[in-house]
C-alpha cells in the first residue's frame, strides 16, 4: 500500500477523495462535466443531451458546479433568454478522469446492466 494511501483517513473532511468525491460524486455532476466538455452548452441544449434530468435538478447542479468553480455561466440579455455554460480551467481538469471512467463504464456496459437488473429486481426500483 502506498504512503498516501495509508496517510489517507477518508472519514476526514481534509482527504482529497473525500472532497473529490463531495465535489462530483452526485448523480447529475459528472454527466453534465461529461455533456459541456471542451465546448460552450447552452441550457436547452444540456436538456435535451440529459433527458433524464429534471430542470430543477438541472439548474440546482449547475448552480452548485457555478459555486465550486467547476462551470462558467454567462446570461445574455435578449429575449427569450440565452444561458450559455463552459468548464472552468479547474472543471476541464476533471474531464481526463471523467473520460476514463466513461471508457470503463462502456467496456463494462453488460455488467452493469446486470447489476441494474439484480437491483430492480431486490428492492421493486426503476431507476
Amino acid at each position: 500500500m502506498s504512503e498516501l494511501k495509508k496517510s489517507w483517513q477518508v472519514m476526514n473532511e481534509d482527504c482529497p477523495l473525500w472532497q473529490m468525491f463531495d465535489l462530483v460524486g452526485d448523480r447529475w455532476s459528472g454527466i453534465i462535466l461529461f455533456v459541456i466538455g471542451d465546448d460552450v452548452k447552452r441550457y436547452s441544449d444540456l436538456q435535451k443531451q440529459i433527458s433524464l434530468v429534471s430542470k430543477k435538478m438541472l439548474t440546482q447542479t449547475l448552480r452548485n458546479l457555478e459555486r465550486d468553480g467547476l462551470v462558467q455561466r454567462k446570461v445574455y440579455a435578449v429575449i427569450p433568454p440565452k444561458t450559455e455554460y463552459r468548464l472552468t480551467k479547474l472543471g476541464k481538469s476533471i474531464l481526463k478522469p471523467i473520460r476514463c471512467l466513461t471508457d470503463w463504464a462502456v467496456k463494462h456496459q453488460k455488467d452493469l446492466r446486470d447489476i441494474q437488473g439484480k437491483r430492480h429486481k431486490v428492492d421493486g426500483s426503476t431507476t
